[in-house]
C-alpha cells in the first residue's frame, strides 16, 4: 500500500508538473530571462503550489500524530539561515536557471522526449555523489544526516 500511494502521489505531481509547463525548460528558463522573454506565468505556478499545500501542511501537523506509512515526520530542524543553506540554494537556482530542469520537473520531462533531461539528472546524481563525499569527509555537517 505504501509503494501505491508514492506512485498515486509521484503521477499526480508530475501531471501536476506537465500541465504547469515546468517539465519544458524553455518555459522554464524564460521565466529567469527577465531582461528578454520573459514569461511569469511560473510565478503563479508555484504561488498556486503554496496556497494549496501551506493550510494542508498546517492541517496534517496538528491532526496526525505521526504519518499513515512511516514511525514519524520527516521536518527539518534547522530553522536557521547559514551559509550553506544560501549557498545550495544558489547553486540550485544557478543550475534551474541554465538547464531549465529541477529535480521535480526533469524526471516528467523524460517521458515529453527532452532528451536534455538525462544530461540533468547525470548531473544532478554527479553532485549528489559529491556532496555526499564532502559530508563524508567532514567538509561540513547536517544536523539530520540522511540515509
Amino acid at each position: 500500500m505504501k509503494y501505491l500511494a508514492a506512485l498515486l502521489i509521484g503521477a499526480v505531481f508530475g501531471l501536476g508538473i506537465v500541465l504547469s509547463g515546468m517539465a519544458d525548460p524553455s518555459k522554464v528558463m524564460n521565466f529567469f530571462d527577465i531582461a528578454g522573454t520573459w514569461d511569469p506565468s511560473l510565478a503563479f505556478v508555484m504561488a498556486g503550489a503554496l496556497l494549496v499545500t501551506a493550510p494542508g501542511y498546517a492541517l496534517l501537523q496538528r491532526r496526525r500524530k505521526k504519518p499513515v506509512f512511516d514511525a514519524r515526520f520527516h521536518i527539518p530542524v534547522r530553522g536557521r539561515i547559514d551559509g550553506r543553506l544560501v549557498g545550495g540554494s544558489v547553486l540550485f537556482g544557478i543550475g534551474w536557471g541554465i538547464a531549465g530542469f529541477c529535480p521535480g520537473g526533469s524526471i516528467p520531462a523524460l517521458g515529453l522526449g527532452h532528451r536534455e533531461a538525462y544530461i540533468f539528472l547525470a548531473a544532478m546524481v554527479a553532485g549528489m555523489l559529491i556532496a555526499r563525499r564532502l559530508l563524508d569527509m567532514k567538509v561540513f555537517t547536517l544536523a539530520e544526516r540522511p540515509v
